[in-house]
């Protein structure tokens, strides 16, 4: 799934990460190497690691290597990453990023009926910051009453690839240093205003290129 990857990748660095690191296997290396642009670096180490990381990304394109939960800083767990075997090791260091169905299978006994009580519930029972991906997304904080419903979204966003940039863009705003609930919130309006000047016709890889226009405008 490389180009879930790529799509990741490109939006952690587009909302302004200052160096972004792809890890792959060594058979897949040169692939991200011809299709990602030269100010990404493609690591043929799945298990690299620097102590200057600040944020990192599991389960955009795969999951190919086993999560390291020993580093206590920022750490999004999307698509592949959102696995029942993770519960139990999470704590206010991880985010969150299912969509209805993956909410489903990680957390079987809540109720998504309404889903403002389950992200709640999901975020208390895991640790962990929940973003509840849809036409509302909410996000949920665990240790607080904190819980957002971000209404500021489009249709078209309901398009393939989009879900892994909005994970790539949580991730470079926590990489810059914003506290992962922010970086969350900002993150979910952020790409629901890309969706509504895109509008029509909008697919997944355009949501980058349209991050600096957004960026400027609300500074």
């Amino acid at each position: 799934m490389t180009g879930a990857s790529n799509l990741a990748a490109q939006s952690c660095a587009r909302i302004g990460a200052g160096l972004v690191n792809v890890l792959s296997t060594k058979h897949n290396a040169n692939l991200y190497k011809s299709i990602l642009p030269p100010h990404i670096i493609v690591r043929d180490n799945m298990n690299w690691f620097d102590e200057r990381i600040t944020a990192r990304l599991y389960g955009s394109g795969g999951l190919g290597t086993d999560i390291n939960f020993t580093k206590n800083i920022p750490t999004i767990l999307d698509a592949d990453a959102l696995q029942k075997n993770i519960l139990g090791h999470l704590n206010e260091h991880y985010i969150l990023t299912p969509h209805d169905g993956e909410f489903r299978r990680l957390f079987p006994t809540i109720d998504l009926s309404n889903r403002k009580v389950a992200a709640r519930e999901a975020a208390q029972q895991s640790g962990a910051y929940i973003v509840l991906k849809g036409a509302k997304t909410i996000i949920a904080a665990p240790n607080d009453a904190h819980i957002v419903t971000n209404d500021h979204a489009s249709p078209y966003l309901a398009s393939a690839g989009t879900g892994d940039v909005l994970a790539g863009m949580i991730t470079g705003l926590c990489a810059q240093g914003m506290p992962p609930f922010y970086a969350a919130c900002a993150a979910v309006w952020i790409h629901g205003e890309a969706g509504k000047r895109i509008g029509a016709g909008l697919v997944a890889s355009d949501i980058p290129d349209k991050t600096p226009e957004i960026l400027k405008s609300l500074s």
